[in-house]
Order: C-alpha cells, then structure tokens, then sequence
C-alpha cells in the first residue's frame, strides 16, 4: 500500500526530531468494540485488525524502531469462547504463512514470548517454523507475546533462578536485578521505551510486569482496527516530547 505525502512528511518528521524508541510495546485493544459498533460478530473485529498489524509494522520499520513487542494473545484470553479462540488461531496461522515474505523482505527477525506450549500444535509449529526462517534477518524485531502472562513470566524465572541457585551454578549472594533480568523470556530485548494502549483502557493487564518500570506509557481512545500510521506517529513524537529522568532530576 503506497504512503501518501503526508504520512511521508510526518515520518520525515519523527525521525528528524528523535530519539526514537529502542523498544515499542502495543497492547492492541478495541477488537471487540469495533465489531459490536459495526453489529458484526467478535471476529471480524480481529480480521479487521490484521491489516492495522501490518500498517503499523512498516510504519516501524520505515521510521526505525528497532525492536517491537505486540500483546497477541494473553493467558487470560484462553477463557474466551472456544470458537472465538479458535477463530483467533486461524487467524495468526493464517498471518504467519501470508505475512512471511513481507517480512523477509523487510529484512524482520520474527521472535515470541509466552507459554507457547498451550498453543495448538498446527499453531505452535508455524509460529516456530517462520521465526526459525527469519532468524538470519537483521532488521527490525517483530515480539508476539502469545499465551503470555507478566506474573507467569517472572515466576518462570524466579523458579529458573532458584534451580541454579540450588545446582550451585548461580550463588544467591550475586544475584541483583540484571542477574534476574536474564532470565525472562527475552533478556536480549531492551526494555520498552514506550507503550501504547489503544481503545480507551488505562491499565497494562499483566504485560511486561518487569519490563515496564521506566517505560513511557501511551493511552489513546482510537479502537485498534482504527489505528492508522498517524495515530503510530503521534505516540511516537508524543514520546519524543516527555523528559526521561529515570528517577533523578
């Protein structure tokens, strides 16, 4: 899809004012309500989304962000409807398999977190058959949280932690918060530098518990099928605008 003059005039912009994000993370919210104002099922609310996927991941890379973290599923939407879940399952199978030269093309390395396990098989094997086909890229990070939990994951590796402590490979007395860092599901990630949350929500819903201590948080009303480059942009130089103290002054 071409990028129209004034899309390329805000880009130019953001990129000239920086710094840009290291690190964006996306809880993609508004699904639902999007298909619900249209009187249509739930699902098409998450059709719909996969192009707004796809607007936003050039978008990135067009301007530079190096590495971005999209909330895809979490653990607590496996109690939705068993068709909507399965329905959502078809779907990113379906971007997987469609997707996948678009984001070689893009030069994109494609990674996940989450306890894929739980993943149905046809799932779990495409989602680790293109991440293994893009591995060799250098550009751009593309992060599906799926099945994801932030309480889980800092269990996960709390409880890694403590095996090693008890081995006698790691010693308790050297253990500090980057010893613990690198044992979450993505150590060789930055931490985010910016989130954004779309539909209107205000809360982080167990996302990136750990990771999110300094990070910027960006809330805006749009619905996530609605969220245009624009709206990308406008997080992005809203980010450029806030001073980052991490605690100083």
């Amino acid at each position: 899809m071409a990028v129209d003059n004034q899309t390329k005039s805000f880009e130019a912009e953001v990129r000239a004012r920086g710094p840009l994000p290291r690190h964006v993370a996306i809880i993609m919210d508004g699904n639902g309500r999007w298909a619900r104002m249209r009187h249509l099922p739930r699902i098409a609310g998450h059709t719909a989304s996969r192009e707004t996927v796809r607007r936003v991941v050039r978008c990135s890379v067009r301007v530079g962000i190096p590495a971005l973290t999209l909330y895809t599923f979490s653990q607590e939407n496996w109690k939705r409807p068993r068709l909507e879940v399965g329905a959502l399952m078809k779907l990113l199978e379906d971007v997987l398999v469609s997707e996948f030269l678009e984001l070689d093309d893009n030069n994109i390395r494609l990674t996940w977190m989450g306890s894929i396990e739980f993943l149905p098989s046809s799932t779990r094997e495409k989602l680790l058959r293109t991440a293994e086909r893009l591995s060799s890229n250098s550009g751009m990070v593309l992060n599906l949280a799926l099945s994801y939990g932030g309480r889980r994951e800092i269990v996960d590796a709390a409880r890694t932690l403590a095996q090693e402590i008890a081995s006698g490979s790691v010693r308790a007395d050297e253990v500090d918060e980057s010893t613990f860092a690198r044992y979450l599901y993505r150590p060789e990630l930055p931490e985010p530098d910016l989130l954004i949350r779309t539909s209107g929500e205000k809360r982080i819903s167990n996302f990136l518990l750990w990771q999110l201590a300094y990070t910027e948080l960006y809330f805006t009303d749009v619905l996530w099928p609605d969220f245009a480059e624009e709206d990308l942009l406008r997080a992005l130089r809203e980010f450029q605008n806030r001073e980052r103290r991490f605690g100083g002054t």
